[in-house]
């Protein structure tokens, strides 16, 4: 809805600023915040996020794996990254996806990886049209959440998908480039372009083809085009509002300008593999910019629930920010070979490194009573854990977040193997709302995490 000026009372939660073509979410102001001291029902309080960043190809488990159980654990080699927010996270060991395994259809693990990590179901196997695996955790939540935001739910990442021919060993692309699932048979697309993230998010995707075109031409930003609600909007808030807006739209063009930039970068550039249109050409700029976007998506309150795939399952992307050179699947293979596990661990490395990074920024945004980290829960993992060997168990996976103050953090969990990973999924669709009496194979819910 557009902003309408009303001094002395009480914004609403879902107010925009309009302008030409385009609507910008807010974040959340004291101004939205009850007056009568009853949060209970209030939209006006912090809502619960939630977010799942998949890693594909598995991890190097003894450095990802902490010695010691509890509160009294130090992180990992590889998890070092996330020293700055050990008390804001827990690392979780002993899930399992089971359906991610064979059961009689052969080879095909990275393809099962993807496709049964969200869904906590098991593909079929086919290379065709009539590919079939289940409903994934996010869009279950977006089924019952969904419509209190513009967006049901977010999906992005960083390599494009296919959803025709075989991708692993007869199985279709589709379980491959996706873990969020609408229906059994309907994979979600998911966005690897910041530009069109960002449109999507600010409504500039919207309006006629020419005005899309002009906005494009003269790259107006999305200030510029609701200059007007803004000032009005502006002049109704007290100082410690007019504050966050201004540090918001600060924000919010810092984001702009980045992607302006690696736009005109990847224009300039000739690398040697070919790169889609409007993706930047350097990996940890691609990486942060997508983090960004998330953050900013659960700022204005625009989705509460987001994917992101930082590479398709069997992806053979070079991480040469790190200096890997060799192709990612293919290190996955390492048969033990010494200099290859080295590599893996500079990958895996890196990969937290970019995750501490959106935590940061999480943890650095106010929200309500807290920060958007304090009313998120954010699931960093992979479905596979040995990736040489094709494990299924085992999983690296940790949780982020104190879900509005329902999850006790800062511990490493280790449960008994086999623990089903779908019982950590059923216990954030319950704190989310979505209060569904099983998902997958879970058995129950993970009582260990409770507050």
């Amino acid at each position: 809805m557009t902003f309408h000026i009303r001094r002395q009372t009480q914004i609403s939660r879902r107010s925009v600023l309009k302008g030409t073509g385009a609507l910008m979410g807010l974040p959340l102001l004291n101004a939205m915040l009850p007056t009568n001291g009853l949060a209970a029902s209030n939209s006006g309080t912090a809502p619960l996020r939630t977010a799942y960043v998949f890693t594909p190809n598995g991890v190097i488990m003894p450095s990802w794996t902490p010695e010691k159980d509890g509160a009294d654990y130090e992180l990992s080699e590889t998890l070092k990254p996330l020293e700055p927010f050990k008390s804001e996270v827990n690392v979780i060991s002993g899930l399992a996806q089971d359906n991610g395994r064979a059961k009689g259809d052969g080879p095909g693990d990275h393809a099962r990886s993807a496709s049964s990590f969200l869904t906590g179901a098991h593909p079929v196997k086919t290379a065709g049209a009539d590919i079939r695996v289940g409903i994934s955790a996010d869009q279950v939540a977006a089924e019952h959440l969904g419509k209190e935001t513009r967006l049901p739910s977010l999906e992005i990442g960083i390599e494009r998908g296919r959803t025709a021919g075989s991708c692993d060993s007869g199985y279709s692309c589709a379980y491959s480039s996706a873990i969020s699932w609408k229906t059994e048979h309907t994979p979600m697309a998911k966005e690897i372009v910041p530009q069109l993230v960002f449109d999507r998010l600010f409504g500039t995707a919207e309006g006629t083809p020419e005005e899309r075109a002009r906005r494009a031409r003269y790259r107006r930003s999305i200030l510029d085009l609701v200059t007007d609600d803004a000032s009005k909007l502006s002049k109704s808030l007290g100082q410690t509002d007019r504050r966050k807006l201004d540090e918001y739209f600060t924000s919010v063009r810092e984001i702009e300008t980045r992607i302006e930039q690696t736009q005109k970068s990847a224009e300039l550039e000739k690398p040697d593999f070919e790169i889609p249109e409007g993706v930047p050409s350097d990996l940890t700029q691609h990486i942060r910019l997508m983090y960004d976007l998330m953050v900013m998506a659960f700022r204005t309150d625009s989705t509460r629930i987001a994917t992101f795939m930082l590479a398709n399952e069997g992806s053979n992307r070079r991480y040469e920010p790190v200096g890997v050179k060799e192709g990612h699947h293919q290190l996955s293979h390492h048969r033990d070979n010494k200099d290859m596990i080295a590599d893996l661990r500079k990958i895996d490395h890196y990969l937290v490194e970019q995750f501490a990074y959106f935590l940061q920024k999480m943890n650095e945004t106010k929200d309500g009573d807290g920060s958007l980290l304090d009313h998120s829960m954010i699931v960093y993992g992979s479905g596979l854990g040995d990736g040489n060997r094709h494990r299924h168990e085992q999983l690296p996976i940790v949780l982020a977040g104190r879900g509005s103050g329902t999850i006790q953090t800062g511990r490493h969990i280790r449960y008994e193997q086999e623990t089903p990973l779908n019982n950590l999924f059923l216990s954030l669709l319950h704190r989310a709302g979505a209060n569904v009496e099983s998902f997958g194979d879970s058995n129950g819910v993970l009582k260990e995490l409770d507050a």
